[in-house]
């Protein structure tokens, strides 16, 4: 099935070059080579081509998808293009595509992280028309999450094309703490705010937010590409180093863990200064404290004598093609069309997700923002979720250490002895 895959790929990679126009002898009979906007005009005498093609949107993104849809047709008038937009959410194409793959929609959104098990399948095709400004518009961790290594061809691809971002990062009450004094998580726990004020609120009892200081103190989940499910350097001593961090932090005083939203309570009413979460607490947080509402990337911890830079998970919703879809280079494209600056901005503006497209982050609307502006900054900082199968054995045990350390059982004293069954845990190795 792979060679299948790869043949098919090195057909598509050759046709992408006669669309983005591989000889100057002739003029060019189908899709021409797209701008950063993917909007260059058709050939004058050039063949119409007809197109028709699937696309999976969520329920609630039907007209939006149909208006960049329609822009992306006035802006391609080689193609007589038919596109059918039906409802299906980001966490059921994979599902649906591996059921009836030639039923399956041409163009569909999907996580990054779901990315290598489509490749693995042999299921989503690589983005190969014009790729490179395609991948101009966006930043390194963007692209990352959806780049992975094609062994037939000996190379790194494009499989996926990134639109919105999904991680955490710091908002804060910019009355209390500066932007330069967010920028180090100990001088923001060291700062007095005054009587019946705690400083900094985090939740290290669910794994989505432990990892932060691991990965800040130079660790790896899964190996360095978190790709190895054999391989976690968690009870090295880096990650004792990060343990023994955290379970300071969390007998500071200033600190207070969150549980139940009572740190966004506490923070809405001037009771906490800095909280960790993600765009979907904005509306409410700015609802309660206005212009006086921060956000920043996560700041650095001195860890183990060395001055860390917090790095969290990200995760992505992309654009994909699927594999044996009968128009790739149009499907390509349309991919490229749905996730450019142009449509996230227009995707911001009706909805309100965060774009991934740099330029973007100049956009008045968008800038006005900080949590836009924060969690963009914040995938500079960011590790790609690792998506191997394995990932479901890291959750629990993850969220039982972080519990022992806010309960106290878990100590300096036995930090070892816990880090080491973390990772025979997480690796497979069951110590119990």
């Amino acid at each position: 099935m792979k060679k299948i895959i790869a043949m098919l790929l090195a057909l598509v990679m050759a046709l992408s070059l006669v669309a983005c126009g591989g000889g100057n002898d002739a003029p060019a009979t189908t899709a021409p080579a797209a701008n950063n906007n993917n909007d260059t005009p058709a050939t004058e005498g050039a063949t119409v081509e007809d197109v028709s093609l699937k696309v999976w949107a969520p329920g609630d993104e039907m007209e939006i998808t149909r208006q960049m849809v329609d822009a992306f047709a006035a802006a391609h008038p080689e193609y007589n293009l038919n596109v059918e937009i039906l409802d299906l959410g980001i966490d059921q194409c994979d599902k649906v595509l591996r059921n009836d793959p030639d039923a399956g929609a041409d163009v569909f959104q999907l996580p990054s992280g779901g990315i290598p098990a489509m490749i693995e399948e042999g299921l989503i095709l690589p983005i190969t028309v014009d790729v490179e400004a395609v991948k101009s518009l966006y930043g390194e961790g963007a692209l990352a999450s959806c780049i992975a290594y094609n062994e037939e061809l000996g190379m790194d691809l494009l499989y996926a094309i990134p639109f919105s971002p999904n991680t955490w990062f710091i908002y804060y009450n910019t009355d209390m703490f500066t932007a330069e004094e967010v920028k180090s998580l100990d001088t923001m726990l060291a700062k007095d705010l005054g009587e019946g004020i705690q400083n900094f609120s985090c939740d290290i009892t669910n794994s989505w937010y432990i990892e932060a200081f691991f990965y800040g103190a130079g660790c790896n989940l899964y190996g360095e590409y978190g790709n190895n499910p054999d391989e976690c350097d968690w009870n090295s001593d880096k990650g004792l180093a990060a343990v023994e961090y955290m379970i300071n932090m969390v007998n500071n005083p200033n600190y207070l863990e969150e549980a139940d939203s009572i740190s966004f309570n506490m923070l809405k009413e001037g009771k906490l200064g800095a909280v960790c979460s993600g765009t979907w607490s904005y509306p409410d947080l700015y609802a309660a404290l206005g212009d006086k509402l921060g956000a920043c990337a996560l700041p650095t911890a001195e860890i183990g004598g060395e001055t860390c830079q917090l790095q969290n998970f990200a995760d992505y919703k992309t654009w994909a093609v699927k594999s044996n879809t009968k128009h790739p280079i149009a499907a390509q494209q349309l991919a490229a069309w749905l996730a450019n600056e142009e449509s996230q901005l227009l995707r911001y503006n009706e909805a309100g997700p965060a774009p991934t497209v740099l330029s973007l982050l100049d956009a008045p609307e968008v800038s006005a923002n900080v949590s836009v502006v924060a969690i963009i900054d914040q995938t500079n900082y960011s590790v790609p979720q690792p998506s191997i199968p394995k990932i479901n054995d890291y959750w629990t045990p993850a969220t039982a250490l972080g519990e022992g350390i806010v309960n106290g059982t878990i100590t300096m004293d036995n930090a070892q002895a816990e880090l080491d069954k973390l990772v025979g845990n997480i690796t497979g190795d069951l110590l119990g």
